[in-house]
């Protein structure tokens, strides 16, 4: 199973699980991790950030193509003191932009948090009932 193929079946792993009840619920999962430069079968942010376009097409190919989600004005929002709800409020800080879809209740997104240069670059994906604000 080539790497793709095997991310976008822990992705429908992921949207089948149950969310906790009352609230929003969500779950993230890193389905890949990196490191700065390549070492072994680590990846490095471009190799990233190429996993997360080659998946972002698929999905696109299932539920329709989306633009990339970008988080700025989501930490602008923060740092003035707004309330974001979770998961969009650690995603912003983690990710640059998020490639996203809604299915059904549930809203899915994929994304590289490679902001903190002192952690590991990982992609990441999450389902969540709470709508992108």
């Amino acid at each position: 199973m080539d790497v793709v193929a095997r991310h976008l079946a822990a992705i429908d792993r992921l949207r089948a699980r149950d969310l906790p009840a009352g609230g929003a619920g969500h779950h993230t999962v890193e389905l890949e991790t990196g490191h700065g430069l390549r070492s072994g079968d680590a990846r490095t942010v471009d190799d990233l950030h190429a996993l997360r376009r080659a998946i972002a097409q698929r999905l696109a190919a299932r539920w329709g193509e989306t633009p990339p989600w970008g988080q700025l004005t989501l930490r602008l929002r923060l740092a003035r003191g707004e309330s974001i709800p979770e998961p969009w409020a650690t995603l912003c800080l983690r990710t640059d932009e998020l490639d996203l879809w809604q299915t059904g209740d549930r809203w899915l997104a994929v994304g590289v948090a490679d902001r903190d240069e002192g952690d590991e670059m990982q992609l990441l994906a999450t389902v969540t009932r709470t709508a992108p604000s």
